[in-house]
């Protein structure tokens, strides 16, 4: 998709909203601006908070048995993964 965008008297553009549609920003959010050294620039929502439904099974590996709550405490009870001082 090619946009064309026109620039003020102030230097200011105003993003049409299929760009926003494109970068999912909504109004009052921001935007980060990178300008590459082609004299081009590059948009993305700014990073703000991360999405943490994202991360889910980031960590998950292949063979790897679940761990429940219940056996985390029970690890840290038990003092499971401390090395004994000398």
């Amino acid at each position: 998709m090619r946009v064309e965008l026109t620039v003020t008297a102030k230097g200011q553009i105003t993003l049409r909203q299929a760009v926003l549609d494109h970068l999912g920003v909504k109004p009052g959010e921001r935007v980060d601006v990178e300008l590459l050294p082609d004299g081009r620039a590059e948009l993305r929502p700014a990073g703000g908070r991360p999405d943490l439904a994202r991360l889910r099974g980031a960590l998950r590996r292949p063979g790897q048995v679940p761990v429940t709550l219940q056996m985390m405490q029970e690890a840290i009870e038990q003092g499971g993964g401390q090395a004994e001082e000398p």
